[in-house]
């Protein structure tokens, strides 16, 4: 599933950077788990350059399309340009 999110992703932005981390098995059975995945991204692209946080994460949203309806319950997120992520201590 990880591989079908980087290219879904991938086919919608240029990406530099991009890391995916499955979290579903700390999420087992929990309630309101209608059997989709959790995951958390670290995405990084200059097109997310002069967007803000929302617009960045409905580029992301967008690109998964369907998937977030029945494959992924949760998708957390880290959006950043090359510049901001170099700019991380």
């Amino acid at each position: 599933m990880i591989n079908l999110i980087k290219n879904k992703i991938k086919e919608q932005i240029n990406i530099s950077q991009i890391e995916i981390i499955d979290e579903s098995a700390g999420h087992a059975n929990h309630p309101g788990n209608s059997g989709g995945g959790h995951y958390k991204a670290l995405i990084i692209s200059n097109d997310f350059e002069g967007k803000n946080l929302v617009e960045r994460h409905q580029i992301i949203y967008q690109a998964l399309g369907e998937l977030m309806t029945n494959e992924i319950h949760a998708f957390s997120m880290k959006t950043m340009t090359e510049n901001e992520f170099k700019s991380i201590d």
